[in-house]
């Protein structure tokens, strides 16, 4: 049996952020949600509430609701702007998160 380096181990910061970040991301909708303002960011395209209504079939308090959870787990990030939020990805967040769920294995 071969033992891992101590290195290795999942430190509690990163034990919380794997939780956190695969609650936010537990729902398709939110992972549905999360890829579309990713692929906007790609292109430089700006992304506000409105922007994600109408592309997807949720209503608008629905899409806040989700939109509230990845915020609240850091995966995406508000930009207020005259009357708008504008969505952006976290990229940071989800370099950890990737990280962390390779040292999981």
């Amino acid at each position: 049996m071969r033992l891992r380096k101590d290195s290795e181990n999942l430190n509690e910061e990163e034990v919380l952020l794997i939780a956190k970040v695969s609650d936010a991301l537990a729902h398709p909708a939110r992972v549905r949600i999360f890829r579309y303002i990713l692929c906007c960011n790609a292109e430089r395209v700006s992304v506000c509430n409105k922007d994600i209504v109408a592309h997807f079939d949720y209503s608008q308090s629905t899409i806040s609701q989700h939109i509230q959870k990845l915020v609240s787990a850091n995966l995406v990030q508000v930009k207020h702007q005259n009357a708008f939020s504008l969505y952006f990805v976290n990229i940071g967040i989800l370099k950890k998160y990737a990280d962390a769920t390779q040292k999981f294995r």
